[in-house]
């Protein structure tokens, strides 16, 4: 019973004829809402889902008529490249990262950039596949613009793969795959050349891979050569004559400050000058963990500035960077050294290759693993570092580290760039079993297991057109959704 008399009542037993107060919530009224209110706010947000994937890899290797993500269409398969996009970027949406927005309008701008931005997207595709064919330390993320100019332990310009974010052990053929792919997207988009012209680029990417891996089978060198300006085919050699900079120009130039003791605040850079101390035991412990002398170029390893770096990649874009700013041994600002910190996160390839016995370390460990397996006398400052309790890895900059301008190339040297980075692929996979963990001649087996070669090149051409065609629907459908809205918060669960 209500705790308040009806207006009626009260009229008749002469009692105030003020209006009446609502009547009070009943305690179980009180308990519903309360309840209602905790199953919103203890929602779930949705994380990764990289163990299921995991679990359908298994399940497909086991059973290849399982169905993939690839084999969705429609409306489902929109749903799956939304949900796969808001679950590769869930940190960045959540804690709302610097460069977050630009990254996604910038994944809308082409379809080449689309391409280079969702790796995840495309090898969920692939997920299972090639569980027969011999397993190397894959780059994991293959396309014309992940090869370039960067220093040797020696600190002289080769010319390589560049990019171990995503490297992992997996079938050979997923970077072949990837790599037919992206060069065919690129000179779509870059060249402006039809698919005749886009498959013969490819082909000469591949070609160079076969032509590398039968050379690295024959002579057993791919542990001592590298690609130098001195060795170095036509188109590639003009990319070292472009990467050619005085370091001391490079520095003042887009680095240092007006006294040359730090970092200049830009739309590129902010300092964070109060971390210098615990950036300096970092470096201290890189220089140990790499066996690195403080001495030659390299100098004292002491540390100058520490500057936050935003804004750069396209794949990487809006996860966290730092610069350090090492003294140089001339100690006036002439020859300063800069060592980036870059958060890392799982391979994108995590849990979707055939299952394996190798292992090549988590996040950081597992990308400097990658480079001193692909690259004979690497950069000496790749590593791994813990930074607030995330994984970053580490690399020096330096002013020769140059990418290739795919607009400069014409049709002739479009065909030589693609065979120069097939073959330096080569020489990367060929590593696997001197540098990396195989036990077994990675090269021979490569070579066996393709046979009959013209046939199998043909069917990565033809793979690399269907993942091609997903792809360009799957961008008409990112573009729609960007704009309603879609990617500005990431799902949950609700009970």
């Amino acid at each position: 019973m209500s705790n308040t008399a009806p207006k009626t009542s009260q009229r008749k037993s002469g009692t105030s004829t003020k209006s009446a107060k609502p009547a009070k919530t009943t305690s179980s009224a009180k308990a519903a809402k309360s309840e209602a209110r905790d199953r919103v706010r203890h929602k779930q947000k949705i994380g990764s889902r990289l163990e299921e994937y995991r679990r359908l890899t298994e399940a497909y290797v086991a059973s290849p008529i399982t169905m993939r993500p690839k084999d969705i269409t429609g409306q489902d398969r929109r749903h799956h490249v939304r949900e796969t996009i808001l679950e590769d970027h869930a940190v960045r949406i959540d804690q709302q990262a610097f460069g977050t927005k630009e990254k996604f309008d910038k994944l809308a701008s082409s379809l080449f950039k689309f391409f280079r931005g969702t790796s995840l997207l495309f090898h969920r595709d692939m997920l299972g596949e090639d569980a027969r064919m011999p397993t190397v330390l894959a780059l994991g993320d293959v396309h014309p613009e992940n090869f370039g100019v960067m220093p040797n332990a020696d600190n002289v310009p080769i010319f390589g793969v560049n990019d171990f974010d995503d490297a992992i052990y997996a079938p050979f053929s997923w970077d072949l795959k990837r790599g037919t792919a992206g060069f065919m997207i690129a000179a779509e988009e870059e060249g402006g050349y039809k698919r005749k012209k886009q498959k013969k680029i490819a082909r000469k990417f591949l070609k160079g891979y076969f032509d590398g891996m039968a050379h690295f089978a024959r002579y057993e060198t791919e542990s001592s050569e590298q690609m130098r300006e001195d060795n170095a085919p036509k188109v590639i050699k003009r990319l070292f004559e472009e990467a050619k900079k005085p370091r001391e120009d490079w520095l003042w130039d887009r680095y240092l400050n007006e006294t040359g003791t730090g970092f200049r605040a830009s739309d590129e850079l902010t300092p964070i000058s109060t971390r210098c101390d615990e950036f300096q035991k970092l470096i201290d412990k890189l220089g140990k963990q790499n066996n690195i002398e403080g001495t030659g170029r390299i100098g004292s390893l002491k540390l100058k500035d520490v500057a936050m770096r935003h804004g750069q990649g396209t794949a990487s874009l809006g996860l966290p960077r730092y610069y350090c700013l090492l003294e140089g041994p001339l100690q006036n600002a002439t020859d300063d050294l800069i060592v980036e910190f870059k958060k890392a996160r799982h391979s994108a390839l995590d849990g979707l290759v055939p299952p394996h016995e190798f292992d090549a370390g988590a996040k950081g460990d597992r990308i400097a693993h990658g480079q001193s397996v692909h690259l004979a006398k690497g950069d000496v400052f790749y590593g791994s570092a813990e930074i607030d309790g995330e994984s970053f890895m580490t690399r020096e900059r330096a002013p020769f580290r140059e990418d290739i301008d795919l607009d400069d190339l014409s049709k002739k040297s479009w065909k030589a760039y693609a065979h120069a980075c097939g073959w330096v692929l080569a020489q990367a996979h060929a590593r696997s079993d001197e540098a990396g963990q195989l036990d077994y001649d990675v090269e021979q087996s490569i070579l066996e297991a393709v046979m009959p070669q013209p046939l199998y090149i043909e069917d990565v051409i033809r793979s690399a057109e269907e993942a091609v065609e997903r792809l360009r629907r799957d961008h008409v459908f990112y573009k729609e959704d960007l704009e309603k809205g879609a990617f500005d918060n990431t799902l949950s669960h609700y009970r």
